[in-house]
């Protein structure tokens, strides 16, 4: 078995003590960090902020090698236990790595607990002991023996699941509740008191109720405990996903309040994530593509099918509130609006494909700059809009004869019903056994996978959700929409921050960088000011800073028909006058609410 303990004395250093213990050691025992976090698609290399390790038998230090960047051996002189210490640097208050201070702390055992190679199948055990006053800790590992603040031992069954489960530590709120015969909890952090935070378990509730019916009807789901570590914080936003629990962050402002019934914009992206992380208990965490089964934690683990593990599940996340009863379609398809658009406003999504995306998060996703958009599409918010095509397309076939329509929920039950990593071809399988019909864009799903998945070109979004009573008017370009640029106002002004491919300020010569000074001799300190300056007729003149030297940049009026840069639209349902009976029906049965 392989110990481990977890010391705070240096909690005011950002310091986590941890101490390894190998009973029976070889003679030369390698150890390894990740280097990365499943979830979170970047090679972060959590080994930078290892210090000090040292190892010993018996009182006497071992020597100790450093074989790579995240890798050590160590020599060890006899079958006595083998103890190694080392220190963890953790100030980073993100969900994807290790915080500590006087306040509070948080760890994810990638960037907390080396590996024994060799021994990362055995059972492993974690010691969390010396809370300061008032502390307790939350954490979805199973307790061995612990008191009522949660200090003592919790055990995993080898280091995979060691790693794939949080730990909070500190002063919280928690609550709790039961659905389908499994305790979930919700531990909050950093809340004010204003905070109504009975509302936000009793939401939770009915999302993770209403997750469960989707994947299991009235069966009980492939575990007994789940727990949500919420950190609320100044401004923030984030989530990660485990096997049995999720970190998130959100801001203290987005947190409902009590004696206020509304529902803020803030608290239902709030939700929106929440749903989003449990969706991943089945899609990513089980429901795995091949290439993740299993991980590889020294480098990367490329797939081409984060558009169906991310993708699919963004565009659950709003469908599950809808369907609990969170919000309303009006609602639900305001939020829509939001990814159609960021995706119409990406040139990159006409330069490369969603699985392409997929491949790339490793180098491109996790690392934008001023040509993101020119050169990449987001498997986030496109992979939704393909789950949303499918759903669309599969729900205008034919009932089947037990009077269900077929739907990307059956889809994803057969996927699930499958245990196993997937690939691509499984999910045209799953498509062609729950179509009733030819799909209305293509041959066959394999060719629709294919052109929605691997290629370049438009999704049929507006002729789908017209078939479905779903309005798409598109909207006037702003001034900035029609040159092909996105400005930043900033206390010294507004600056360039990208511009897009094949535009007009492409064409004229400006760069990300510069700085707007004036429009057609005005001074420009806002963005709306672009629009007050603006002349009625005839180029416009714009004078900029770059690297500073003034230069004049030659614009024209505008752009009335931007292509691959500056579209933007707004879908709204018609009236149910304005829709025959047949259209009416899908409206509703896509829409419903539980």
């Amino acid at each position: 078995m392989i110990t481990y303990r977890i010391d705070l004395s240096l909690a005011h250093a950002h310091r986590f003590i941890v101490t390894l213990q190998v009973a029976k050691p070889q003679p030369q025992v390698v150890l390894e960090l990740p280097v990365w976090i499943p979830g979170s698609y970047l090679v972060r290399e959590f080994a930078r902020n290892l210090n000090s390790l040292q190892a010993s038998q018996g009182g006497k230090p071992c020597a100790v090698q450093q074989l790579g960047k995240a890798s050590w051996q160590v020599s060890c002189a006899g079958k006595g236990v083998l103890t190694v210490q080392y220190e963890v640097y953790a100030n980073d208050p993100s969900v994807r790595a290790a915080f500590l201070d006087n306040r509070r702390g948080f760890f994810n055992g990638t960037s907390t607990f080396l590996s024994v190679q060799g021994l990362q199948d055995t059972p492993h055990r974690v010691q969390i002991t010396g809370l300061p006053k008032g502390w307790s800790v939350a954490t979805a590992l199973t307790a061995v023996k612990t008191d009522a603040r949660g200090q003592g031992w919790y055990e995993a069954p080898n280091h995979d699941a060691l790693v794939d489960h949080p730990v909070e530590l500190g002063v919280f709120w928690r609550g709790s509740f039961q659905v389908r015969g499994v305790l979930h909890e919700l531990v909050v952090s950093g809340a004010s008191d204003h905070a109504d935070l009975d509302r936000l378990l009793k939401d939770t509730q009915a999302i993770c109720a209403q997750e469960i019916s989707f994947w299991h009807g009235r069966r009980k789901p492939p575990f007994n405990r789940y727990v949500f570590l919420l950190n609320v914080v100044e401004d923030g936003y984030g989530g990660l996903e485990h096997r049995d629990s999720t970190a998130l962050i959100c801001s203290r402002k987005d947190l409902p309040r009590h004696g206020v019934n509304t529902q803020s914009e803030g608290y239902t992206t709030l939700l929106g994530l929440i749903s989003h992380e449990y969706f991943h208990t089945w899609n990513v965490k089980r429901l795995k593509p091949k290439e993740f089964a299993p991980y590889d934690y020294s480098r990367e683990n490329h797939t081409q099918m984060l558009w169906f593990f991310e993708g699919f599940t963004s565009y659950y996340d709003d469908l599950i509130l809808l369907r609990s009863g969170l919000l309303k379609p009006a609602d639900y398809l305001k939020l829509l609006n939001k990814p159609i658009n960021q995706v119409l406003a990406t040139p990159g999504r006409l330069q490369q494909s969603v699985a392409q995306a997929s491949f790339d998060a490793w180098t491109r996703y996790y690392r934008p700059d001023e040509n993101t958009a020119n050169s990449t599409v987001s498997y986030y918010t496109k992979g939704s809009l393909v789950a949303l095509c499918l759903d669309l397309s599969l729900r205008l076939g034919a009932p089947r004869p037990d009077g269900t329509t077929p739907s990307l929920d059956g889809v994803m039950q057969r996927l699930w019903n499958l245990q196993r990593p997937i690939e691509q071809g499984d999910v045209e399988q799953a498509l062609s056994d729950e179509a009733t019909t030819p799909p209305p864009h293509g041959k066959d799903w394999a060719q629709v996978l294919n052109t929605w998945v691997h290629g370049v070109g438009e999704l049929p979004l507006e002729d789908l959700l017209s078939r479905f009573g779903i309005e798409w008017t598109n909207k006037p370009p702003s001034l900035t929409q029609q040159w092909g640029l996105r400005a930043q106002e900033r206390v010294d002004g507004l600056r360039v921050q990208a511009v897009m491919r094949g535009s007009p300020a492409e064409d004229a010569g400006l760069s990300a960088g510069d700085e707007l000074l004036a429009l057609n001799g005005w001074r420009l300190k806002k963005a709306e000011d672009l629009q007050n300056w603006r002349t009625a007729k005839g180029p416009q003149t714009l004078l900029i800073c770059r690297d500073q030297k003034l230069q004049e940049i030659r614009l024209p009026h505008g752009h009335d028909k931007p292509t691959g840069w500056g579209l933007s639209a707004v879908i709204t349902a018609r009236p149910a006058t304005a829709m025959d009976k047949p259209t009416q029906a899908r409206q509703q049965a896509w829409l419903h609410q539980g």
